[in-house]
């Protein structure tokens, strides 16, 4: 079957990730949607950069050539969801033109991260701007660093 899928690496993770990856080609491929605290896997639609700061977690999804109005973010016990769907482009094929790759994602989408728990779900930010889509979730202002001024005893 897959010759190479008897060989292992020794890193029992990584080769159960690409067993993973060779039922998920066999069976149909993978879908948008990745796991909460992975966040992101190569291929998945749109790609995220997750980071934080002592003020919030910042999130950017790379997603050109989607209409905002079409994007969905949500928060629910915890968990942030991105969704939406991205037009497929129309293929012009004819006598003298064959298309022999179409590697741009169209479909539906749906990517989720798992919020922290200092995130303030109350106060999440949604910006698109130039293809990508900023949000960003304070955090609760008792999680903040703050200095504790020490006094004497008189």
């Amino acid at each position: 079957m897959y010759p190479s899928m008897l060989r292992t690496t020794g890193d029992w993770f990584a080769d159960f990730e690409q067993l993973q990856d060779r039922l998920d080609e066999l069976f149909g491929g993978r879908s948008a949607t990745s796991s909460i605290r992975a966040v992101g896997r190569a291929g998945a639609f749109p790609a995220l950069n997750v980071g934080t700061s002592s003020d919030a977690l910042e999130i950017y999804a790379l997603a050109p050539g989607i209409d905002p109005k079409s994007i969905e973010v949500s928060v629910e016990k915890g968990v942030l969801a991105l969704a939406g769907e991205r037009a497929a482009l129309p293929i012009r094929q004819g006598e003298d033109r064959n298309v022999y790759a179409n590697e741009r994602f169209s479909g539906r989408f749906r990517r989720v991260v798992a919020l922290p728990e200092d995130a303030d779900p109350a106060r999440v930010e949604a910006n698109y701007r130039n293809g990508v889509l900023k949000i960003v979730v304070p955090k609760h202002e008792a999680s903040k660093p703050r200095q504790i001024q020490v006094s004497s005893a008189a």
